[in-house]
Parts: C-alpha cells; structure tokens; sequence
C-alpha cells in the first residue's frame, strides 16, 4: 500500500485545523473516524442489497459498479453516521451561512468491481450549472467500507483543484491526482467543486464505500427525497433526519405542502383536508413586515 496522504487528520485533531486543510485543498481524510460495531453492522447490512442490486449502466456510473441510494432505511446502521457531531460542524460552518438549512443531498453505497476502469474526472457540483459560485455549494463525506487502496479503486483527487473555478481538467496536464488510500472506517471528506474520480480496480478484489453528501436548503437535491422516503417511510426517523431530507420548510417560503410545513404529512392522523397558509420567513424580513402592518 501506497504511503498515507499528507491531509490524513485525526477524529480528535481540531474542528478548525480540519476545516482549514478542507478549504486549502478542497479534501481531507478523518482516519477511523466510524466505530468497528457500526462498520461490522453496515457490512451485514449492505452485503444483500449490493447482491440483488444489478450493476450500473452508462460510462459515468461504470459498467463494473454497483449503486444503490435510500441507505436510511435500507441500512439503518448509517442514521447515526449523517449526524455524526463532527460532520454537523463541518456543514453548519461551511454550508449554513449561505441557507437556512443545509440539506441531505443523497445516499449512497458504491462497490467498485474487480477490473472497472477509472471514473471520468469530474466536480459533483456540477449538477446545478451555475457559474462562478460565490461559496460552496456541496460537502461530501466517502465512508471506507472496505480499506481503500492505489490497487482496489481509492477515489483519485486533485487538490487544490476547487479554486479553478470549474475548469476541466487536462488528463495530459502535469498535476497528478492524489490516491485517496485509508483504512476501513475513516472518511474522506471534500467538496462539491473539487475535481475527483473513483479509481480503477486492477485487484482481484472490490472495494466498497459509502457516499453522503449535504447541499445547500435552497437546491435540488441529487436523490429526490420525497420518493426516497415517502411520510409514511419518514414518520419512523428521527426529526433530525427528517429535517434533513426536507420534511420543513426553508425559509422563506420554500419547500411547503399547501403553504404549510410539509412535517404536517408526518402525523399519524395522515394527510390533513385543509391547512392555513403559514408564513415562513426569516426573522428580520418578519419583523420588517410586522412593523409596516401595525402601521398601517
């Protein structure tokens, strides 16, 4: 195996430093970050899925790869890893002065079969086609399933390369990507705007991980979560999750069910006939409106 990456961190190391490194090179890895109890179980809990699930189609998503999303209730072991404190931190700093609420953007699990070929490079943010972007729009964070090696597939990352302002990357250039090796049961954690693939596996062997990433409140997300997880699905998560997979509003205004909360959908008593429509809007926009209306 290949020498570890300079940007390996330490789940006890500082937030700041972390975030420091995340935004000077657009990547860093949490070496060990997921307990072993919670890796053995998402192992038992994935192994049937990546079974029944066919492989991919297309040559972004490769012939030799499996994929499959809505891991919240197809493997409950992750819950507590979308709410990891240290991830939150990262996303409330990084993400949440541009929104409301940062967002589940999706779910996914990924084995990278024996002799699949390297992922065409690509940044992740590019599903919203918006031109210089004024701050990050997406965070991702990869779970090692399985170890991640130069031979099985490891995520090949070029650093620095968010700061190109979204220019496509000359395979032929002298900037060669970094081979993101780490053990099973650390992260790697990146960014929407940084250039990436997933790696070809020339080992005899797959190598399996699992992606989560958050998006700003206000975009579309990648895995539509509604679908994902219908209400009565989603009446079973805890409020946090279903926070994050929109079932509230974004203010202002954004995301309701007839001009309500959409949260309403999760209660027993089911669909409600009629609501009133509820404002939702940020604190100084409502006080701005409060005074003009008792003014009037």
């Amino acid at each position: 195996m290949a020498a570890l990456p300079n940007s390996l961190m330490s789940k006890a190391q500082d937030n700041s430093a972390l975030i420091e490194k995340l935004c000077k090179d657009g990547y860093v890895i949490c070496n060990n970050l997921m307990a072993q109890t919670t890796l053995k179980r998402l192992r038992t809990e994935l192994e049937p899925w990546f079974l029944q699930t066919p492989r991919c189609e297309g040559y972004f998503y490769g012939y030799q790869t499996t994929r499959f999303g809505r891991l919240l209730t197809k493997t409950p072991a992750i819950q507590p890893l979308i709410t990891h404190p240290f991830i939150k931190d990262l996303n409330e700093q990084i993400l949440g002065p541009h929104c409301d609420y940062y967002q589940l953007n999706l779910t996914q699990a990924v084995r990278i079969h024996a002799n699949a070929p390297q992922q065409p490079p690509h940044r992740d943010e590019d599903m919203w086609p918006t031109p210089h972007k004024a701050h990050e729009f997406l965070i991702n964070v990869l779970w090692a399933i399985d170890d991640f090696t130069a031979e099985n597939g490891a995520t090949r990352l070029w650093p620095g390369s968010h700061r190109q302002d979204g220019k496509l990357h000359d395979p032929d250039a002298s900037q060669m990507p970094e081979i993101m090796e780490m053990p099973a049961g650390s992260a790697l954690i990146f960014l929407g705007s940084t250039l990436h693939a997933g790696g070809a596996n020339i080992a005899r062997t797959h190598r399996t991980g699992i992606i989560v990433s958050y998006s700003l409140g206000w975009l579309k997300s990648y895995e539509n979560q509604f679908l994902a997880y219908p209400p009565d699905e989603a009446r079973h998560l805890p409020k946090e999750l279903q926070d994050l997979i929109g079932y509230r509003l974004h203010r202002p205004n954004l995301g309701g069910y007839e001009n309500h909360c959409p949260s309403v959908l999760l209660q027993s008593s089911g669909r409600p006939a009629s609501l009133p429509a509820r404002d939702a809007l940020p604190p100084e926009i409502e006080a701005l409106l409060k005074e003009a209306y008792e003014n009037v």
